[in-house]
């Protein structure tokens, strides 16, 4: 059968651990890249004990695979290097030689003193697209910190225009629950690596890429942030209210939540029309979307009030019917149950080597029609070292074998 994978015949270098880097592994990965994960012999990426479960092996015993090391790296193969030694360093040159790309998240310098920074490396491959990402970047007075997701929630803004407004029962700035940052910021290195492999078919030269988390942080407020900008006024947090037009909140009926986003006028007189209250698409109140924002407790009370006697499943369909955007609160267990989650097939089973099989987040690249999706297991630790030294760096079944005696693999 044809690979028709969309990055097939790219080698990607992974010394990326954690989240965000390893996202942006997983990313290439999912489009076709051949991805080698280096890893610390017998340790392993710090991201295999993070988080709150372990997978479980076919005994139902913990295993070193934890659900926070799963959602980011799949279809890639580890190889363990101590890249400490010098003969782990002169490794990872040559397997640096033999690829197009290479990833790090290392503090700034660590890998210069190895003689692995892209100013060494891009001697022995001037074609190499090698992409660093640290939390606040490669220079500046805070270069050399180490940072993590909820430090850039802060600082960038996020949290500011997350949480309960002001004056209401426990207002003040909330982190949302997922590491969004670190995720965002895996997405932009491997944008950044496509757009540098792109440049590269022109030019036959690679190049050095500085992503960090606090830049990627900044953009992700987004919308709200050039409000600021243009206006000069912050804009207050607003709970579970939307951004945009209204009404646009979480509403309570008999039986369970929904969210409707009444995002238009339109809507709005749609939303009037089956609350059976026309007047209150005239109410000066509520008669421009920006009204209907200034005046969103208000107007949310109302809505509630007559959401209350309905079932959940009941409004919905009528909102359905009449067209006006909602939806239906899911924990996570319901996620699943979801129809059109499922129908999107957005949730993967396939083989593991130490559970038998592991159940995934499926990519979001999934439907591309000439590339279609391939998914391989998360790798334990080192699963692929002799493969990749054997058939990748031509090294005999002796010389691995004393590398592994030494420590070096």
């Amino acid at each position: 059968m044809t690979d028709s994978r969309a990055l097939r015949g790219v080698r990607v270098l992974d010394l990326t651990r954690v989240l965000a880097g390893p996202f942006c592994g997983q990313i290439l990965g999912d489009l076709g890249a051949e991805v080698i994960k280096i890893e610390r012999p017998g340790v392993g990426d710090d991201g295999r004990m993070y988080g709150f479960s372990q997978l479980k092996d076919r005994e139902g015993k913990a295993t070193r695979e934890s659900a926070f090391y799963l959602t980011a790296n799949r279809n890639k193969k580890s190889v363990t290097v101590n890249i400490s030694k010098p003969e782990g360093q002169a490794l990872i040159r040559r397997l640096a030689a033999e690829c197009d790309v290479l990833i790090e998240n290392y503090k700034v310098g660590n890998l210069k003193r190895y003689g692995l920074d892209y100013d060494s490396l891009k001697q022995v491959n001037p074609g190499l697209v090698y992409c660093s990402i640290t939390g606040y970047g490669q220079t500046g007075p805070m270069a050399e910190r180490p940072g993590y997701d909820g430090l850039f929630q802060t600082t960038g803004g996020l949290m500011a225009v997350t949480g309960i407004p002001d004056g209401q029962p426990g207002a003040g700035p909330l982190k949302a629950g997922p590491s969004l940052v670190d995720v965002f910021t895996g997405h932009n290195a491997a944008i950044a690596v496509l757009g540098a492999l792109n440049q590269r078919h022109q030019t036959g030269k690679g190049q050095y890429i500085d992503v960090a988390l606090l830049d990627c942080s900044i953009a992700m407020v987004s919308h709200i942030m050039q409000d600021y900008l243009v206006s000069g006024v912050a804009p207050p947090r607003l709970g579970n209210g939307g951004n945009g037009g209204g009404p646009a909140d979480l509403i309570n009926c008999a039986d369970g939540i929904i969210y409707i986003s009444a995002g238009t006028d339109e809507h709005w007189r749609l939303l009037c029309e089956l609350m059976k209250r026309p007047d209150l698409f005239a109410d000066p109140r509520f008669d421009t979307n920006p009204k209907r924002g200034r005046n969103r407790n208000e107007l949310v009370a109302i809505i509630i009030e007559w959401s209350k006697h309905w079932k959940t499943a009941d409004l919905l369909a009528s909102l359905d019917q009449l067209g006006v955007p909602a939806a239906r609160y899911n924990n996570l267990p319901e996620v699943w149950e979801d129809e059109q989650v499922r129908h999107r097939r957005l949730k993967v089973t396939i083989p593991h080597p130490v559970s038998g099989e592991v159940s995934l987040i499926a990519s979001p690249l999934a439907f591309m029609s000439g590339s279609p999706m391939q998914y391989a297991a998360p790798p334990t630790i080192g699963q692929h070292t002799d493969e990749v030294l054997h058939d990748l760096l031509d090294l005999p079944a002796e010389e691995i074998a004393r590398l592994h005696e030494t420590g070096i693999v």
